[in-house]
C-alpha cells in the first residue's frame, strides 16, 4: 500500500517548474539535515509513494504539484562536498550520516495555498499545520492525501 508524504522545498532551490524541465523530471532530494526527516527517507519511504510537492519560504507557500518517490534512499553527495552549504565534515563515504531519495514529477497543479489548507476541516490534523512543525518531510495520511487531491481538483474547475 502506498504511503504519502509532504516534502518542502524553496522554489529558488527547485520549483515545480524547474522540476518539470529536469531530465526525467526527477531531482535528488538533497540537503536534508534533520534526523527525523532522514529517517523517514531511510526507514519508511518506498519507491512509488505519493509526494505533495510543497513550496516553502516564499511569498505564497503551498502545494505546487504532485510527485512520487523515485528511488530508495542513498547517501546524499552534498555532505561530502566542502563547497556545498550542506557539507558535513563528520560524515564519510564509509559512514554517511545523510541520505536522500529521488523525487519524480507526476503533475504540476495550481498552487494550493497554506492558508486554504489551514481552513480545511479534513486537514486539521495534518503534521504541516501543527504549531511548531518545521520538518521538511512529513507523513500525510491517506485521508489527508484524498482531501488535498479534492481541493486541487476543485481549484482546477
Amino acid at each position: 500500500m502506498p504511503q504519502y508524504w509532504l516534502m518542502k522545498i524553496e522554489p529558488a532551490e527547485c520549483s515545480i517548474d524547474e522540476l518539470a524541465r529536469l531530465p526525467a523530471q526527477t531531482v535528488p532530494w538533497t540537503g536534508v539535515r534533520n534526523y527525523q526527516a532522514r529517517n523517514f527517507m531511510r526507514d519508511a519511504m518506498q519507491v512509488g509513494d505519493g509526494v505533495l510537492y510543497y513550496h516553502s519560504s516564499c511569498a505564497e507557500p503551498g502545494v505546487a504539484g504532485l510527485a512520487e518517490v523515485a528511488s530508495p534512499a542513498y547517501p546524499d553527495a552534498t555532505q561530502f562536498d566542502p563547497a556545498s552549504p550542506w557539507f558535513d565534515p563528520k560524515s564519510t563515504p564509509e559512514q554517511p550520516r545523510w541520505l536522500n531519495v529521488d523525487v519524480r514529477l507526476v503533475r504540476k497543479t495550481r498552487l494550493l495555498p497554506l492558508a486554504r489548507m489551514r481552513s480545511e476541516p479534513a486537514l486539521q490534523s495534518m503534521v504541516l499545520l501543527r504549531p511548531g512543525s518545521r520538518l521538511s518531510i512529513t507523513p500525510v495520511t491517506p485521508q489527508e492525501w484524498q482531501a488535498v487531491l479534492a481541493l486541487l481538483d476543485a481549484s482546477a474547475a
